[in-house]
This record gives C-alpha cells, structure tokens and sequence, in this order.
C-alpha cells in the first residue's frame, strides 16, 4: 500500500451534511425503536431484528456525529474510544442487515419454525453482537484504532493510517464483512422473491373472488418492489466508502474529491434513516397507526384492516401444522 496522502480537509458545508445526515439516521432509528415499543403486535420475529439493527444504526449514528463533530486532526483517546465505539456498531450493522435476510429466507423458502426459528436468533445475537465486540477488543488492544486523515472516513476516527498491516484491520473491522454483504444481500432477497412470485402464482389459482386476488396481488407487488429496494438501497449508502477504500489503496487524490466525500459520510451514517423510510414510512401498517398518534385519533378497525395483508389460505397437516405456500405476511418487516 502506498505511503498515506495528506489528511483530507473537511469544509464546514461537508461537516454540516454529514451531521445531518447523522441526526436524520439517529431520529429514524429512534423512530424504529419506538414502534416497536409503541405496538406490540407487529413484533413479529423479524421486526425484532430490526430493532436489533436499529440499536446499531443509532449507536453507529450517534459516534460518528461526535466524530464530524470533532473533525480529529491526531490521535487521541477520544479518537480512539469513538473509533471503537463506530467500528463495533458498525460491523454489527452489517451482521444485523445480514442476519434479516437471512431469518427471511430460511423462514420464507425454506419454512424454518417453532424452537429452531428461536434457536436460530439467538445465533444471531451470539454473532451479530461477539463477533464484532471481539474485532473490536483485539483492535484496541492491538492499537490499530487511531487517526485515519480522513481518508477512510470523514472526520471520526478509524483505523490508524500508521499501522504496517493496516490494510488487513480495515478488512477485519468492516470491509470484509461490507464486501460480503454485497453479494449476500441481493442473493437471499433474489431467492425469497421468485419464492414468493411462485407461491403468489400457485395461490392465484385458487382464487375465485376478483376483488381478493387483485388485493393479493397489490400487497405481493409492495412486497416485490421492497424486496428489491433493500439491497438496493443498502449497497447505493454503502459503496461510496468502498470507493474511497479502493483509492486510499491505490494511493489516489482523487480520494479527497469533495463529492466523494459528502457521499461517503451520508452512505455511511444514513442507514437508520433509510431503514425508518422503508419500515415506517413506507410501511402501510405501521405509518397508519403512526399518523393516527400524531394526530391524536384512534385508529380506524378498517384502516387497520386495510393497513394489513389478507389472510393466508392453509390446510392442516396430520400434525395440526399449518401448511401453505411456504410463507407468511407476519414474516415480512416491510410489508
């Protein structure tokens, strides 16, 4: 690797977007929280992780706006308490984004239930919260974490230029597992989604009332479009810091183009506000009920109705299981 550039100059302008950026990702992931609390019905398994990965978003959120705020010019204990602080929530993101397209496909195509969906979140917290917790420790300990000029980020601290093997602990606390979120991501929702296509075609077929299948059909197209715009979205916030990865590597000036800059600290802090537009905002459900608190009126039992998805159609097996097409509308956290 190339010798480290000159530190990358934030202007005041860039400051002040990403510290937006920073307080819209707090407030959505705030938002998220509250739902969850506010409602208990729609605390399906999934939107339990998502609160999990909301807890994330804020913490990540809540770091690197100290760390903008503070534009570090050098290393010093608050850097590294917030490098650490930013590496541990944000790699538990990561796992946490991964882990609910994960939850969703095995619990939409492969029907995975009962003890073994409950065996399988906690799984996920052991990972999705230790492995992170342990990369974390070992930097520390090890002083990997210090002052980064800005050219991995945009103003907090990160992993120090300094360090000889400073490429293998930019992987270790993020890249690796950021890389790999882009190929996983869009492969699990691929799959849940031709899954969900099939079962939406197998059910048509028994649909007799017009007026039902057209409002199947209108939920299956948000949850198509959804299931499309998750990895989307994930991988448009996050491949501006993978830009500027590359290029640090590379040794590149263009490394510290102000356009890039602005890019990489919304992608990187915005991810609890992009996840309040697509499960609150955008989900029917719960921006009714939403709506109905802000304005201080109880909520319509029709509008609820509405809000929700239609029944599933399920035969009973010899064991009393329900049986369908493999999938549930309880399942989806972006329904």
């Amino acid at each position: 690797m190339p010798p480290p550039a000159p530190p990358t100059e934030l202007v005041p302008s860039e400051r002040a977007v990403v510290l937006l950026s920073c307080v819209l990702s707090a407030l959505g992931s705030g938002l998220l929280v509250a739902t969850h609390a506010l409602w208990p019905d729609l605390r399906s398994r999934a939107r339990r992780l998502l609160l999990f990965l909301s807890l994330a978003d804020l913490l990540s959120a809540a770091s690197y706006f100290y760390g903008v705020l503070q534009d570090f010019t050098g290393p010093s204990w608050d850097c590294v308490l917030q490098g650490a602080l930013s590496t541990f929530a944000n790699t538990s993101s990561f796992f946490w984004t991964v882990a609910i397209a994960l939850y969703l496909y095995l619990s939409i195509v492969r029907a995975t239930r009962g003890p073994r969906a409950g065996h399988l979140l906690w799984t996920f917290h052991v990972v999705s919260w230790g492995v992170p917790l342990a990369i974390t420790v070992a930097a520390v300990t090890l002083k990997k974490i210090g002052y980064d000029a800005s050219d991995v980020s945009v103003g907090w601290c990160w992993i120090d230029l300094a360090a000889e093997d400073r490429v293998l602990w930019m992987l270790l606390t993020g890249k690796l597992w950021e890389l790999l979120a882009y190929v996983t991501l869009p492969v699990l929702y691929l799959l849940i989604r031709k899954h969900i296509n099939r079962a939406h075609e197998a059910l048509s077929e028994y649909r007799p009332i017009l007026s039902e299948a057209h409002r199947l059909q209108h939920h299956s197209s948000m949850v198509d479009k959804k299931l499309v715009l998750i990895p989307l979205i994930f991988i448009c916030l996050r491949v501006w810091s993978t830009v500027r990865f590359v290029l640090t590597l590379c040794g590149s000036p263009a490394v510290q183009a102000p356009v890039l800059v602005v890019l990489h600290g919304i992608g990187n802090t915005f991810q609890g506000g992009a996840n309040c537009i697509m499960f609150v905002l955008c989900t029917r459900v719960v921006r009714t009920r939403l709506l109905a608190l802000c304005c201080c009126r109880p909520l319509q039992p029709a509008a609820e109705s509405r809000a929700g998805w239609p029944p599933r159609p399920a035969t009973t097996s010899s064991t009393g299981d329900s049986q369908g097409p493999g999938w549930t509308p309880r399942e989806l956290p972006s329904t």
